[in-house]
């Protein structure tokens, strides 16, 4: 029932809040310990992704994915390697620290506009974003509120924001593939797990693109930010 609770947060978070991946997130690490949690999660955050894709896809801004992708693929390489060389520790309290820290740097843009009016649309923002979403994302899956935070900053509408942020973890979450089953993360058992779990992924996906067009911009605005702040603080929790 957690299981079937969760993968319906991740179709919700792929078509709509991506602060609610931190449900997820939480779920299956109890379910699985460890690390291998990420393997065991991944395929079913692709499913999500072609979801959302084939929902949101003419909405998406490539200039954003091209900007961070890159420096994605770097943290990617950079995660794995921590998790070959580190497989027993754990990561929470790093990542959610690093987005509190995003997270209130948004807030207090909110409430000074001009003072950091620029920075987002510089190539070295979405480079340091990208690469912390990389690393987030192979440590724990944890990228969602990293990447939502940046497109907060470009101010990004929010068709547009669900359509590039499906577009981004689209790609990244395939390239990771590879990585997690080497170090052996995704194997028979996991996928017949995964497949079971499709059907409550797409009723997500669905009651995600339900929700958006409800949302009044500010609103989401704010949710974005509000589930970003609740991940971060959860992270840092776990020990």
């Amino acid at each position: 029932m957690a299981a079937a609770v969760a993968a319906v947060g991740i179709g919700v978070s792929k078509s709509g809040l991506p602060g609610i991946s931190l449900l997820h997130v939480l779920v299956f690490a109890q379910l699985f310990p460890g690390p291998v949690s990420t393997g065991v999660v991944l395929p079913m955050l692709i499913s999500g992704d072609i979801g959302a894709v084939l929902l949101f896809r003419r909405h998406a801004q490539w200039s954003h994915v091209f900007r961070t992708l890159p420096p994605a693929l770097v943290g990617v390489v950079i995660g794995w390697w921590i998790l070959g060389a580190l497989p027993r520790v754990t990561f929470g309290p790093v990542i959610g620290g690093t987005v509190l820290l995003l997270a209130l740097l948004q807030l207090f843009r909110t409430w000074k506009p001009l003072l950091f009016a620029r920075l987002p649309h510089t190539l070295g923002f979405a480079s340091g974003m990208g690469l912390t979403a990389g690393v987030t994302t192979m440590l724990a899956n944890a990228a969602g509120p990293v990447m939502g935070l940046y497109l907060l900053a470009v101010e990004m509408p929010k068709a547009e924001f669900v359509g590039t942020s499906a577009w981004f973890f689209l790609i990244i979450n395939v390239l990771k593939v590879p990585f997690s089953a080497q170090l052996g993360f995704i194997g028979r058992d996991s996928l017949m797990f995964n497949a079971v779990l499709i059907p409550c992924i797409v009723a997500g996906l669905f009651l995600g693109r339900w929700v958006i067009p409800r949302i009044p911009q500010k609103w989401f605005d704010t949710l974005v930010l509000g589930f970003a702040l609740v991940a971060a603080l959860r992270l840092l929790t776990q020990g």
